[in-house]
């Protein structure tokens, strides 16, 4: 643990990626298999379940530190993460002891095991032995909350530097539904048959924002031009031991969509498609709140599969008669795909994402204005030329995204942030005028500068109306420029109107509160767009 506690300090306190890289590199070649391999899975997001709830953690540390409880509960939102808070307060331990990571979580796994009473021994046992990052990283572990600022890109790139592998390979190996409990270090980095998982899907390749005129890019001859569809992100797969279906976040997403088991009525097995999951009304896309009640759910009823069909509009082929298309040019990938697609019939699960004909950028540019009439969020730009890579690359694709839809809206409601942010008001609901009221419909918590954040904070503590726990009731006197990408009815709103990515875009100082929008303006918008 000791050596794990050493990598997260040395990556935690430093924002330089060659120093965090550089010290993943030396501990994967120093620590143990067993360690190396709960490393690459807990910064992957492969955690394990939470042994106990975050109350009875609180409880569990004020007794152990001979803390009022209520102490604990203020210096959380002081400090910003309860891990840290109880590793702060715990006493000094009464001995000292050199356990491997994997031991720590092998403790908390077996937790699950134990009745309700015998899993604080352990816990408190731990504590007694563990420094103050050890016991931060062993809370981290218990809550479930395993979170350090490390990306798969980095993670990969030290495991390449340690390994000797090329980063591609290691991408794709790292990719799949394995677990430390279902594989070996050696089986999943070193073993040389990266192909025997034959559910693992390729590593995303991912576009940038494009900010500079479309001009920038060249010549449009040499580059593609599709719709951004506003949906999931996946890959279908279909193999000789099945189809799988993977999201974009590395989540086999099969059950969920039954749809796709017809694909293989229609495609030979060695096929990888990546595109989007999009409810599907019969000729064009769904908006995307009827998709999302499917999203959570682990089997879904008729009724939902009859009221949101899906199917995946298709944008590109990885993989043919069981081979690797991915670094052949786009031109040529997206060619086979449409020879690969055209005989399918109406009633198939996939369809050809169509392509944007255009002569010059201003075309272009025309046609993209379009977007949110044809359910989508703006166009993709790809070079024809372009292999397909792992992650997010600059230079080959482009997402070109409309701008955001924005009404003003006044602050009514504000709650303090978490993390480094824990002493600000950081979370704010708001509300558009009705009548001589204000109905609250949205809450945004981004968008705003550091400096503008600490204005806020300092005006909300003079201006509190009431409390709510957490929350505060403040004087409606500021407006507030809400972006969003979409709208949709809701009935779980007050205002029947719920948006989709809202974040503050600016802080209006120069309009009063009676030029906010209203709840009529956002119902014109949702007539328009919905």
């Amino acid at each position: 643990m000791k050596r794990f506690a050493a990598l997260f300090n040395a990556v935690d306190q430093t924002t330089k990626t060659t120093v965090k890289t550089a010290a993943l590199a030396e501990y994967f070649t120093q620590a143990p298999d067993t360690d190396k391999l709960w490393c690459v899975a807990l910064f992957s997001g492969r955690r394990p379940r939470r042994a106990i709830n975050t109350t009875q953690l609180r409880t569990l540390a004020a007794e152990r530190a001979g803390l009022p409880l209520w102490l604990i509960e203020e210096c959380h939102p002081i400090v910003g993460d309860l891990a840290e808070t109880i590793a702060q307060v715990l006493p000094p331990p009464s001995r000292r002891s050199d356990r491997s990571l994997t031991h720590w979580i092998e403790t908390l796994r077996a937790l699950h095991d134990l009745p309700q009473e015998q899993r604080t021994a352990p816990i408190l046992d731990a504590w007694d032995q563990l420094d103050t990052t050890e016991r931060f990283l062993f809370n981290k572990l218990i809550t479930g909350g395993f979170r350090i600022g490390v990306s798969r890109k980095l993670m990969t790139r030290a495991l390449a530097m340690a390994t000797g592998q090329d980063e591609p390979v290691l991408a794709h190996k790292l990719m799949g539904g394995w677990t430390p409990e279902t594989t070996t270090w050696h089986a999943l980095i070193e073993a040389e048959d990266p192909e025997a998982d034959d559910s693992r899907p390729y590593p995303f390749y991912l576009a940038y924002q494009l900010e500079d005129a479309p001009e920038t890019l060249g010549a449009p001859a040499d580059w593609q031009a599709e719709w951004k569809w506003d949906g999931i992100r996946g890959q279908l797969l279909l193999r000789e031991a099945g189809h799988h279906l993977w999201s974009r976040g590395e989540e086999l997403i099969t059950d969920r969509f039954p749809e796709f088991a017809r694909a293989r009525d229609f495609l030979p097995p060695g096929t990888v498609l990546d595109g989007e999951i999009v409810a599907w009304d019969g000729a064009q896309p769904m908006p995307f709140n009827a998709l999302q009640p499917r999203i959570g759910r682990k089997t879904v009823p008729k009724k939902l599969l009859k009221e949101a069909p899906v199917v995946l509009l298709a944008y590109d082929l990885l993989e043919h008669g069981d081979r690797d298309l991915r670094a052949t040019p786009m031109a040529e990938r997206r060619a086979t795909l449409e020879t690969l697609l055209k005989p399918l019939p109406e009633d198939a699960p996939v369809r050809l994402s169509p392509v944007i004909a255009f002569d010059d950028w201003p075309a272009l540019a025309g046609t993209r204005a379009e977007a949110r009439n044809r359910r989508a969020e703006g166009v993709m730009l790809k070079r024809k030329d372009s292999p397909y890579l792992s992650g997010r690359k600059k230079g080959d694709w482009w997402k070109w995204k409309l701008d955001p839809l924005t009404v003003d809206a006044v602050l009514i409601y504000a709650q303090q942030g978490s993390g480094r942010r824990a002493n600000l008001f950081t979370d704010f609901t708001f509300a558009v005028r009705d009548g001589n009221g204000l109905v609250p419909f949205t809450r945004a918590y981004s968008g705003l500068t550091d400096e503008e954040f600490n204005k806020i904070t300092a005006w909300v503590r003079r201006n509190t109306l009431q409390r709510f726990g957490p929350v505060r009731q403040v004087k409606p006197e500021h407006v507030f420029e809400i972006a969003f990408e979409g709208i949709h009815e809701s009935p779980r709103h007050k205002s029947g109107i719920a948006l989709r990515f809202p974040r503050m875009s600016r802080w209006r100082h120069d309009k009063p509160v009676d030029e906010a929008n209203t709840l009529d303006d956002l119902r014109q918008i949702l007539a328009q767009y919905a």
